[in-house]
């Protein structure tokens, strides 16, 4: 979900009056009079005043979860034009009697599916706040089963995992030309619509559907930014917000990759710190400085010849962009120890220890859905969101990538090389400035690989209504309703209003 300087928004001056007319035509159906010259007189009221026709979502999911699809424009400057889908799914909640309205999911990404997200069972929502709200999911615009957007990638133009090299350069280079003009061929002008702002549009399309005064919402990783931007959109709309894992919206863009590389160097320091003290069991170094010389030497021995490892021949490089392990130090460790033990000629057990943490929530069902479509609507929304914070010139990647690699030697390289963003052509219009005092509860792990402790505390500088709660010493990317010390905050928040009086600080089980 899932960012510098360079790349801090401008104010979206632009899109006051659409967001002002849509602020006001999408009011609940209930209050709609004389539908008929309302509908003549702004033509985002049909959008609103949409009947979903719900049924059940498909033969293997429960009778009680349903789905409908809803149209939006897409482009909502011309509400009478090309229409697009949005699936959208809902949970009743389990009590009549005690329901206060809805809550909307959204997984992270950008590109996460949300569909399913009302009955998966890594989601694990506490049975108070189901008692209370009809759990609504949906796939964001482009992806998914709402219109998705492809771009015809193959597996290797997927993977944006590039390291620096002077030698393989160009060819980065011409990968993210080639990203971008694929998707400029494959999906037109929908590009430039595919933005943040215009999913908190759709938002707020789901809310007046569904005959809400006021929205609450539940958003992992990227699912934080997006609901940031929608309180910032739709300040008088917003009710009770948890942004779990949170993005800085300051750094939206180019810099959620380099956020990740500033965030792993102090995770490697306490891995090396914490197996230093583990070396009677993995065998890596009875000082973190001796922990980490085994690690690199093991980099450039794979450099040289790669290592075998669970099926794979892994590169130098390879081990690096794993380095989403090091925030969970056991993991690593044994990760390590079994490459160490691969590199001597031995062959330990697969591990099954993941190199990526997995994030809260699993990708939705695929079927009809383009193979490539996680990949180009996440490139689809960041570039087209902040494509003015991308340089023009490839060689400015290049310095950038030399100077990151030595300042943060895991990850810098990666993250500040060329993207296809370089090459993308503008969104519709600006990004947006996040700065406001509406009410939400942020939700951190000390130890995210994804979204840094450093990065989430940008969120809550943004929002100046916000409390915090952070778990120390919590791993993993996603907090709520994983049995963490942070879950009665959440859930006390989202039953009774209640913000904690201050930001807190909580302790996660020690192993």
């Amino acid at each position: 979900m899932s960012t510098t300087v360079r790349n801090r928004r401008i104010a979206p001056l632009l899109s006051v009056g659409i967001a002002t007319a849509f602020v006001s035509a999408l009011t609940p159906a209930t209050a709609f009079s004389a539908p008929e010259a309302s509908a003549a007189k702004d033509p985002l009221r049909q959008y609103a005043q949409q009947k979903p026709r719900w049924q059940r979502c498909d033969a293997g999911s429960p009778a009680a979860f349903q789905c409908a699809t809803l149209k939006v424009p897409l482009d909502y400057s011309d509400p009478g034009g090309k229409e697009i889908d949005i699936a959208v799914s809902r949970l009743k909640a389990s009590s009549a009697k005690e329901r206060r309205g809805v809550l909307l999911l959204n997984p992270g990404g950008p590109g996460g599916p949300g569909l399913d997200m009302p009955v998966d069972p890594n989601l694990n929502l506490p049975e108070e706040v189901k008692r209370q709200y009809d759990v609504i999911g949906f796939d964001p615009r482009g992806v998914g089963r709402s219109s998705p957007v492809s771009c015809g990638l193959t597996d290797d133009e997927q993977n944006f995992e590039r390291p620096y090299k002077a030698e393989t350069f160009a060819k980065d280079v011409e990968w993210a030309r080639t990203v971008a003009d694929k998707c400029r061929a494959e999906a037109g002008d929908r590009l430039r619509h595919l933005t943040t702002r215009n999913t908190a549009r759709d938002m707020d399309v789901i809310r007046a559907v569904l005959d809400e005064e006021k929205l609450s919402y539940l958003g992992f990783s990227y699912g934080t930014y997006l609901g940031a931007v929608y309180t910032q959109m739709f300040p008088q709309r917003t009710d009770r917000f948890v942004l779990d894992s949170a993005t800085d919206p300051a750094r939206f863009g180019r810099g959620v990759f380099q956020g990740m590389a500033e965030g792993t160097e102090p995770a490697f320091t306490r891995w090396s710190e914490w197996t230093a003290r583990r070396h009677t069991t993995y065998g890596l170094g009875n000082t973190p400085a001796e922990v980490r010389k085994t690690f690199w030497d093991l980099v450039a021995q794979a450099d040289r010849k790669p290592i075998g490892h669970d099926g794979k021949n892994l590169t130098g490089d390879d081990i690096r962009a794993e380095r989403a392990m090091f925030f969970r130090v056991q993991n690593a460790a044994r990760k390590v120890a079994e490459l160490k033990q691969a590199a001597e000629g031995k062959k330990p057990a697969p591990s099954g220890t993941p190199g990526q943490d997995p994030g809260p929530v699993p990708p939705a069902s695929t079927h009809d859905i383009p193979s490539d479509n996680a990949a180009a609507s996440v490139w689809a929304v960041i570039c087209a969101d902040t494509r003015t914070s991308w340089p023009d010139d490839p060689e400015q990647y290049r310095r950038d990538a030399i100077r990151d690699k030595a300042r943060y030697p895991l990850y810098g390289d990666f993250a500040s090389n060329i993207k296809p963003c370089a090459f993308w052509k503008q969104g519709s219009e600006p990004a947006t400035t996040v700065n406001n005092k509406v009410s939400a509860l942020i939700l951190q792990n000390e130890w995210d690989p994804q979204t840094p402790l450093a990065v989430s505390q940008g969120m809550h500088r943004a929002l100046h209504g916000s409390r915090m709660v952070t778990v120390a010493g919590g791993e993993g990317h996603g907090v709520f309703g994983t049995g963490s010390c942070a879950d009665r905050s959440a859930t006390a928040y989202l039953t009774t209003g209640r913000l904690p009086d201050k930001d807190l600080t909580c302790q996660a089980p020690t192993g």
